[in-house]
């Protein structure tokens, strides 16, 4: 048999006071007293009382939904802002309608005109990562947009995501406090702004320290055999390279075993810091945290989209949140 529902007259009831009164109570309505509503609320929570959800967003005229867009949900970093921002919206009573679609894509007209037609109460749009902008939605809608791990062309979008440029200053910073002076970069596509505002951020940690790269950036892919072959031209070109700030986990991936094919010690003769915080993305509890890495936020940008989403009034702009530093074995 199916668990009794518990109905606001059942509450009413318990509680000793009118029907009009409880439902006051619950909906934070001003004109009962502070003893009467927290009486109505301690019963309704000791009875297992449940807002009927529609019927409160019809009193409302809201439908307590957010619509979330993604260009790809099973994107690791995807997963993450996503399952952040639903369990702060869940913990408000906010309900999530997600539609995975490529983001700029004739496909994703569709998904807008569905969103629409669900009275919404404002959009997520989720992107994979800071490497190239997403088209700006927020014309599309009657309701507060706000970008998550991606930016936009529109200064007006408001947005929260990645610092690459503290990314790439934080990592450098943590190699010259382990005594490196002797450092290199490898990274992705010039092109691509999460690589080119990372390679910036160090380069100005780098001049204020009075070094400079022991050797050219190497720009390639975000791929663990670029920074396999990458790693190879380096150690050629400068054998008494001592640190190497990798753009991506993977690609430090790539270069530590390069490093250590070519006998040398890792962190002892050349320390590496990828970024991504990759190991604890997978969660995969059979491997041991090893590489040191650049956390980029992901769960952070996910808290606060869902707090911004719910102001009254988001200012508009970009929000960059803070990256953290992961040590482990390789520094």
């Amino acid at each position: 048999m199916a668990d009794q529902v518990i109905t606001l007259s059942d509450v009413a009831a318990a509680a000793g006071v009118s029907l009009s009164t409880a439902s006051k109570a619950l909906n934070g309505t001003d004109r009962i007293s502070q003893a009467t509503r927290e009486h109505v609320r301690t019963t309704a929570d000791r009875l297992g009382f449940r807002h009927n959800a529609l019927a409160r967003s019809f009193a409302r005229g809201r439908s307590q939904t957010i619509g979330v867009l993604t260009h790809r949900a099973s994107n690791p970093f995807t997963r993450v802002v996503l399952a952040t921002a639903a369990t702060e919206l869940g913990a408000k009573e906010q309900a999530i309608l997600l539609y995975d679609a490529r983001i700029g894509d004739r496909d994703v007209t569709e998904s807008i005109l569905q969103l629409r037609a669900r009275r919404i109460d404002g959009v997520i749009v989720i992107g994979t990562g800071t490497s190239f902008p997403s088209p700006s939605l927020t014309s599309r809608f009657d309701v507060p947009v706000i970008y998550a791990f991606t930016f936009t062309e529109d200064p007006d979008d408001v947005t929260i995501t990645a610092d690459d440029d503290e990314i790439g200053r934080l990592a450098v910073r943590h190699l010259l406090s382990k005594g490196r002076r002797k450092i290199a970069h490898i990274t992705a596509e010039p092109h691509d702004n999460a690589a080119q505002r990372r390679a910036a951020g160090a380069q100005e940690v780098l001049a204020d320290a009075g070094l400079e790269w022991v050797s050219p950036v190497r720009f390639g892919r975000w791929r663990e055999g670029w920074g396999a072959e990458a790693a190879a031209e380096l150690l050629a070109e400068v054998p008494d390279v001592d640190a190497i700030f990798c753009g991506s986990d993977a690609i430090a991936r790539g270069a530590e075993r390069v490093v250590r094919a070519s006998g040398r010690e890792v962190p002892g003769d050349v320390a590496l810091i990828g970024v991504d915080n990759w190991e604890q993305l997978m969660h995969d509890q059979r491997v041991s945290r090893h590489l040191t890495t650049i956390d980029v936020g992901l769960e952070e940008i996910g808290r606060q989209v869902a707090a911004h989403l719910l102001e009254p009034d988001p200012q508009p702009g970009i929000r960059y949140v803070t990256p953290q530093v992961v040590t482990a074995e390789t520094t």
